[in-house]
């Protein structure tokens, strides 16, 4: 087993630190993957239909870190035990409350995303020629087959959605989220005013994001770079969208994959990097 002296090595204190603030991000994320349970399913359903093996693991596992901290809290100096347990109790319940906000509000926003899908759908028609040849050279064939356009009189463009989840979690200066010219629902695109190839080509962007990442990790990522960023377009899959845009309009005969770069960026985890 590795060991300190008497005197403390330096050296060695500062990498057993080191080991211990990895373990902590760690138990950070098993943390934050609980409370996704905790809001989606009750502790009855979880009990009656998990799968008894694994639930009995994490059990398990959960258990055995509990029991080793706490041999480590009770072996300090009285006064700093005391202070480190309700420090880590009060900064837990502060992680476990803000992580719970985002994740409602991520799960709102994706039920939101749906119901507009669901919505829209019906009055939605499919790209015409003209708009489907100036993008062609950038998006497969079968998404553009895939898409629909839904165009909406602009005086009865909504709200973005996001403009109420900014008041739950807290952010006021959100007015950059009123009246967005256009707004994607997975596959459907709805317009509220005139659709240049440029906003045609930002809202298939998104498009594309929604089809590698999924409703719910789209959702999620979106939610917590809004919550971390406070500006839409400093989000990571907005601020993609509009530099793969701006590579549009600037070289519109220069064509590139949008799925490759999304994938790669997806790869390499480039959307969660506020």
């Amino acid at each position: 087993m590795f060991s300190l002296d008497e005197t403390g090595d330096r050296v060695a204190a500062v990498q057993m630190n080191a080991e211990l603030r990895h373990a902590q991000l760690e138990m950070l994320s098993a943390q934050c993957a609980t409370d996704r349970l905790r809001l989606r399913y009750s502790a009855e359903q979880l009990a009656r239909h998990a799968h008894p093996d694994i639930l009995r693991k994490a059990w398990t596992a959960a258990s055995s870190l509990f029991d080793y901290y706490s041999s480590i809290v009770k072996q300090m100096p009285e006064r700093d035990a005391r202070i480190s347990e309700r420090d880590a109790r009060e900064k837990l319940q502060s992680l476990t409350l803000s992580e719970a906000k985002l994740l409602d509000a991520s799960e709102r926003i994706g039920r939101y995303i749906r119901e507009q899908q669901a919505h829209f759908l019906p009055v939605a028609t499919p790209l015409s020629d003209e708009p489907r040849l100036a993008v062609a050279s950038f998006f497969s064939p079968e998404l553009l087959a895939q898409v629909r356009i839904a165009k909406v009189d602009p005086q009865k463009a909504p709200n973005s959605p996001l403009l109420g989840e900014a008041k739950t979690l807290g952010i006021t200066n959100a007015a950059e989220l009123t009246h967005p010219p256009s707004l994607t629902f997975y596959d459907v695109v709805v317009v509220y005013g005139e659709l240049t190839d440029r906003a045609l080509f930002h809202a298939l962007v998104h498009v594309v994001q929604f089809d590698v990442l999924g409703l719910e990790q789209y959702t999620e990522l979106f939610v917590r770079g809004f919550a971390r960023t406070r500006l839409t377009s400093k989000i990571p899959l907005e601020a993609h969208a509009l530099a793969l845009e701006a590579g549009f309009a600037e070289g519109p005969a220069k064509p590139f994959s949008v799925e490759e770069k999304v994938r790669l960026w997806a790869n390499q985890d480039r959307y969660s990097q506020f």
